[in-house]
């Protein structure tokens, strides 16, 4: 009788606390009126979701206000982008069909055709321009024939393009694999600065007189006039694209086991011969402007002296 009301006193505390934690665990008024709101929210943003597999085509929206200016209202789309010809042609970094590109070259063409006649029309003494400076379309065309027999282009020409084909690969044969070393190690390449340094800035003109007082006037100073014009810059392309190279491949070629050479011969010059073959032929184009140089005060024929000859 004694330990009675202590166990009912016992069972009133906990009943007690069970409604304690009932009334913690229930969700307060504003929880259930926010879960309607964060349900409509989820459904809206399933719907706006497009399934897997599909692209859309319409113009999504832009958000405005996060974008530089900052100075508009959300939720505003930005116009699409123009359809048809005009939206073809003027559209940024768009794509022409051939056709059009074909069209907008020769117009280029014509319109330099079209100041050209304007420019040398009528009489030697009312044209704009003096026949000596710039003689007009038919002159020029009507002298073809001439050029081509008496002047001996064809033969002048591929006199020239021997020339350049020596000179260049010469070049080549020097300035590829000294830039591979240099691209490679460092030492090299700190060597080989002040060379490549001097020779991409000196002027070409001034190369003519120094190589006609070393190699005299004969074919050896013209092809080792293009050679010294293009070596330097071979070497410093050469150099620059082995470095351009990422270095995770050099990583990963190391993880795989592969020594210093293996490097050198299957990462980094294969995946540099690309923009070492494009740095090549346009050095060779150059080669031939170079070629003009020596060969106007020089003697030996070539494609300037049909073009200088009277």
């Amino acid at each position: 009788e004694a330990q009675e009301p202590e166990a009912k006193e016992t069972e009133a505390k906990e009943t007690e606390a069970k409604e304690t934690e009932a009334k913690e665990t229930e969700p307060t008024e504003a929880e259930e009126a926010e879960e309607p709101k964060a349900k409509e929210l989820e459904t809206k943003d399933a719907e706006a979701k497009e399934p897997e597999g599909e692209t859309s085509t319409r113009p999504e929206p832009v958000d405005l206000a996060e974008s530089e200016a900052g100075t508009k209202a959300k939720g505003k789309r930005s116009k699409p982008a123009p359809r048809g010809i005009r939206g073809r042609t003027y559209r940024v970094r768009g794509e022409l069909p051939l056709h059009w590109r074909f069209l907008m070259g020769v117009l280029c063409v014509g319109l330099i055709g079209l100041a050209w006649w304007a420019a040398t029309r009528g009489p030697a003494e009312q044209r704009m321009v003096s026949p000596a400076v710039l003689g007009s379309p038919a002159e020029v065309f009507g002298s073809f024939h001439k050029l081509w027999f008496d002047r001996a282009l064809t033969r002048n020409a591929m006199l020239s393009l021997a020339r350049v084909l020596k000179g260049f690969g010469l070049a080549l044969l020097i300035g590829l694999p000294l830039g591979v070393l240099g691209g490679v190690f460092p030492r090299i390449r700190a060597f080989l600065a002040p060379i490549t340094i001097a020779g991409r800035n000196i002027p070409v003109a001034a190369l003519v007189p120094l190589t006609l007082v070393w190699f005299g006037l004969g074919e050896t100073q013209k092809v080792m006039f293009i050679f010294i014009a293009c070596v330097a810059f071979i070497l410093f392309d050469t150099t620059e694209t082995i470095l351009s190279v990422n270095q995770k491949y050099v990583d990963t070629a190391y993880t795989l086991g592969a020594n210093r050479w293996q490097i050198i011969f299957k990462v980094l010059v294969p995946l540099a011969l690309p923009k070492i073959f494009n740095s090549a032929r346009l050095l060779l184009g150059l080669g031939f402007g170079y070629i003009n140089l020596t060969e106007i005060v020089g003697q030996g024929g070539g494609a300037a002296v049909s073009f200088t000859s009277g």
